[in-house]
């Protein structure tokens, strides 16, 4: 009889693990857009900044990338201490960090202050992703792609929002006027604390039950595991490095090449960001159903035509296909997180800091060589060699068919 019934809990148990937990999803999307909100803001006010401290495209860059680094180095270690020692809290310590980064910022009139900042806001970044991310991985109930997606997809609407607050408060109000911003960091730590209680709580979903049977489905070896991982970093690679000269010099490039105004030329750059949001649902739930490495093939590959006619247009043609770019690179980034967690099964903090860390460094390092050469050469020809980096999508060719494997031992 105990049997039974001890039986029965483990099958409660086990039903309640696999349910997807959409109230825990919905926050943590909340969260993201909140906290890359605050992060969007660090590129929206380039033109500004530059013009008060005199700064060259290259000291530009380096913003970025000590933003960047500081984000990506510490990314990976979080989450492989994390998949030891879960830290519940640690989602709205992270958030403190990138508060006391807002509020320097706020107040930063020279170079090396505005670095500190950014760095404190890198480091709220680097707590926050992989500790996200693994969250939604235990509230997916088994729906992994759909739940990165509506995690990434709050990211990116917050990431779009970024230029349009700078144009309509920042741009007009000064400097100053980012320390209001430090309200939106506030909310995000009152919301994290009520997250936080979900997952003390639920700290046995953190495992996937099924991860002795995915390695025996998957049948790799630890060369070609290693290989895949390679692959994918190598794809990381292309979309940040070519969604770098968007983010960061997009507003210079229209101003350059169009004659726009400052606050014309971050309305662009909100259109460009808010078609990023707009497409990054797609990758998840499609790549469930159809299998992620078709999703990695479509988004960095099919980017390709586009990219290489943009630098070629008019200020019109340039904004359509910025948003089709848009559209169809923000797909990549679930699809690659949830393909390389499949690859090594409970590991879902060490992948996820890995992955968004080195994300985060590549968008940095090409930041600060993209400055470098707009310094040395144009703008306009950063644009034109950059349009060349997505064709390293075809390599997505060489990626193991690990769905494939799955459905046939189904």
């Amino acid at each position: 009889m105990e049997t039974v019934l001890e039986g029965e809990e483990k099958k409660t148990a086990q039903q309640v693990a696999e349910k997807t937990v959409f109230s825990v999803l919905l926050a943590l999307s909340f969260t993201h857009l909140l906290n890359d909100t605050i992060q969007s803001l660090i590129p929206a006010i380039y033109p500004m900044v530059k013009d008060s401290l005199r700064l060259s495209f290259s000291q530009v860059g380096l913003i970025t990338l000590t933003f960047q680094l500081s984000a990506s180095i510490l990314q990976p270690l979080v989450g492989i201490y994390t998949d030891k020692k879960p830290q519940p809290y640690s989602l709205a310590i992270g958030m403190g960090f990138t508060l006391l980064g807002l509020i320097c910022l706020a107040f930063a009139h020279s170079f090396a202050i505005v670095l500190v900042s950014v760095g404190l806001v890198g480091i709220g970044s680097a707590v926050f992703h992989p500790e996200a991310s693994r969250l939604a991985y235990m509230a997916s109930g088994g729906r992994h792609g759909m739940a990165q997606s509506l995690f990434q997809v709050g990211g990116n609407t917050g990431s779009s929002l970024g230029p349009l607050l700078a144009a309509a408060i920042i741009v007009p109000f000064g400097q100053y006027s980012i320390a209001w911003f430090s309200l939106i960091a506030l909310l995000a730590i009152v919301v994290m604390l009520r997250i936080s209680r979900w997952y003390l709580g639920n700290t046995h979903r953190i495992k996937p039950k099924k991860q002795a049977a995915q390695r025996e489905v998957l049948k790799l070896s630890k060369g070609k595991v290693a290989f895949a991982l390679f692959i994918l970093m190598v794809l990381i690679f292309s979309k940040y490095f070519y969604m770098a000269s968007l983010t960061s010099y997009y507003t210079f490039y229209l101003m350059d090449k169009f004659q726009v105004s400052v606050q014309n030329a971050q309305v662009y750059l909100f259109v460009f960001l808010f078609a990023i949001a707009a497409g990054t649902f797609i990758g998840g739930p499609v790549g469930d159903r159809i299998g992620r490495k078709y999703v990695i093939w479509i988004s960095i590959l099919g980017v390709a035509p586009f990219a290489l006619l943009m630098p070629h247009v008019n200020l019109f043609w340039t904004v359509i296909l910025s948003v089709f770019i848009g559209v169809i690179l923000s797909s990549a980034f679930s699809a690659i997180l949830v393909y390389a967690q499949e690859l090594v099964p409970g590991k879902v903090g060490m992948i996820a800091g890995l992955f968004f860390g080195f994300a985060f460094g590549m968008a940095g390092v090409g930041s600060a060589l993209l400055g470098e050469l707009a310094d040395r050469t144009s703008i306009n020809y950063v644009y034109q060699v950059c349009a060349y980096l997505p064709l390293i999508g075809l390599l997505t060719g060489l990626l193991p068919n690990i769905e494939g494997k799955k459905k046939k031992t189904a």
